[in-house]
């Protein structure tokens, strides 16, 4: 049985707080792990920064669900789970990737989670485990599931080397010199067509 497991930001929906940034207009929360490598440091920065603007987990959700996939997400996806079982593992919240959950088909989605007090002002993260796409795929093997994974960027490429087969989607160049072994694809035909080639070898 082959199981697909796909990175959601970058692959189906577009990258979450570079696009919250952008459509609340505070520039500070485009900062991402490029910019400050410590997780901690960068998730306790961004939630400051929502508490001193007054956004609460309602008003972020609100945006969130305004953003939508992209383009034909939604249509790749759907054919996708006619002919494989698929997983999204993303290092996303579920409180920030349940409103694109919806308008994807509810496929199922393993990420982490996010705390809010009682005024809707986030005040923790979460994280399910350390590592978990790998992890998660580490388990699927183990559970006899041919693994075919699919990602963006350097937070995949562990997930990518686990798996049967890894598939990089629209991967900025670095990523491509640095990881040369991943066939590249640009769009959703070609990587449905190395989601199959992958699943007939």
């Amino acid at each position: 049985m082959q199981l697909v497991c796909l990175d959601l930001e970058g692959v189906l929906v577009p990258e979450i707080w570079i696009e919250f940034s952008k459509r609340t207009g505070i520039p500070e929360l485009s900062r991402t792990t490029r910019d400050e490598p410590n997780y901690d440091t960068l998730m306790t920065f961004r939630l400051g920064l929502l508490k001193q603007h007054k956004l609460g987990l309602p008003d972020i959700q609100k945006v969130i669900a305004a953003m939508g996939p992209m383009p034909g997400a939604r249509e790749f996806l759907d054919a996708l789970r006619r002919d494989y079982q698929v997983i999204i593992l993303s290092d996303t919240f579920y409180e920030f990737a349940m409103p694109l959950m919806a308008q994807l088909n509810m496929p199922c989605l393993f990420c982490h989670q996010l705390e809010a007090d009682t005024n809707g002002f986030l005040v923790a993260y979460h994280l399910r485990m350390a590592n978990q796409k790998k992890e998660a795929v580490q388990r699927f093997k183990e559970l006899n599931f041919k693994v075919i994974a699919a990602g963006d960027s350097y937070n995949d490429t562990a997930m990518l080397t686990e798996a049967h087969a890894g598939i990089l989607f629209r991967p900025p160049q670095k990523v491509i010199d640095e990881f040369p072994q991943f066939p590249v694809t640009l769009n959703y035909a070609e990587l449905r067509a190395e989601i199959n080639r992958a699943a007939q070898r």
